[in-house]
């Protein structure tokens, strides 16, 4: 019984500690020039789905939730937003050219339409950004579109 309880107070003290090791969360920035959404005529519907279920992690703007601040959980929020940011950033889209733009295009419309994105990982905490067979149609529908519109 004694080794339990010294057991438990070591973990509870790790956790209280581990609280100061700086979690590296990437900067938010509320408006961009730059951003997709700021530049260009979006659907609505669109640009809500964008926003409710890809900007957290694919954009500056990112809303961090209670969680993102509490270690462990802290770094692997950090990591996937640095990440989703390398991979594609929203935040960025006036600074890429068009082949660019029109590659990412493609891969939304393939990690959409397999279910990839956004990750079950985000979904199971952040339900509204699951996204419903229509609401990958549209993004799909759109995404198509726009990359041809690139090249008229």
């Amino acid at each position: 019984m004694k080794k339990g309880k010294v057991f438990g107070l070591i973990i509870v003290f790790l956790l209280v500690l581990i609280q100061f090791v700086p979690a590296g969360l990437p900067d938010t920035i509320a408006e961009n020039e730059n951003d997709l959404l700021y530049n260009n005529q979006i659907p609505e519907q669109v640009a809500v789905i964008l926003k409710t279920s890809c900007y957290d992690c694919h954009s500056n703007e990112t809303n961090y939730p209670w969680y993102s601040y509490v270690a462990p959980v802290s770094w692997l929020v950090g990591k996937d937003i640095r990440e989703g940011r390398e991979e594609l950033n929203f935040s960025e889209w006036e600074s890429l050219s068009k082949i660019d733009k029109a590659k990412h295009l493609d891969n939304i419309i393939d990690e959409v339409s397999d279910g990839d994105m956004p990750m079950n990982i985000y979904t199971i905490i952040h339900t509204d950004a699951k996204l419903s067979s229509e609401e990958i149609e549209q993004l799909a529908n759109w995404a198509e579109d726009y990359a041809e519109s690139l090249f008229e």
